[in-house]
């Protein structure tokens, strides 16, 4: 029952009552990436969602447009600034996802949703992670570690799909708590993954 009533209900009542009461801080966080950011303010990218259905997701920039003396954008380690880690660390840059979580394009708690074109690059055991909404928070916060490979992600998100409930979004959400101060003392917003295509494409893997 909750999986498929109470989970989508308490996404809506949770997210609406969090955009009305953080919508001071949204303002502020407006007011200071164009600062220090330029514009736009808003950076979107098409993700997958549930069902393998792609949706267009928005996080405030954390970059700036900083170029070389050809006009190039710099690499992304180069366009960070103080503030820009310090949103990633605290993860406020992901506040404009609470309006995605109204939409019905994701959830409080579920799997990260990740880029489009990184579809054809999932093992099909892993493509289950698809069959619910992609979450603001990612159950991969269980290990209480800032930072997971692909391979300990998608097992935590494997296996929270496979056992959804209030209690284990609940322990989700707790665990993410503690994350955040973690990342913050530990600068996480300069540190750097490779997305999960050119993870796999390294590794050797081939497209079906």
């Amino acid at each position: 029952m909750y999986r498929y009533f109470f989970k989508r209900f308490f996404d809506i009542l949770l997210s609406l009552i969090a955009i009305v009461i953080l919508s001071p801080l949204y303002l502020i966080i407006v007011v200071c990436v164009r600062i220090w950011m330029g514009s736009p303010i808003l950076f979107s990218q098409e993700r997958i969602g549930k069902g393998e259905k792609i949706f267009k997701m928005y996080k405030f920039r954390s970059m700036t447009n900083a170029k070389d003396e050809n006009g190039n954008l710099l690499n992304e380690q180069q366009r960070l600034n103080k503030f820009g880690i310090m949103l990633r660390s605290t993860s406020l840059d992901e506040l404009p996802e609470l309006f995605s979580i109204l939409m019905g394009n994701m959830s409080i708690v579920g799997p990260r949703p990740l880029r489009a074109c990184d579809l054809p690059y999932f093992k099909e055991n892993e493509r289950v992670r698809h069959s619910v909404r992609g979450g603001l928070i990612p159950p991969d916060g269980l290990s209480l570690e800032p930072i997971t490979t692909y391979e300990e992600q998608f097992e935590y998100e494997v296996d929270y799909v496979n056992n959804i409930s209030l209690w284990l979004d609940l322990k989700v959400i707790f665990y993410t708590l503690i994350i955040l101060f973690k990342r913050v003392n530990e600068n996480y917003g300069i540190d750097e993954r490779p997305h999960l295509k050119e993870y796999r494409i390294k590794q050797g893997f081939e497209i079906k």
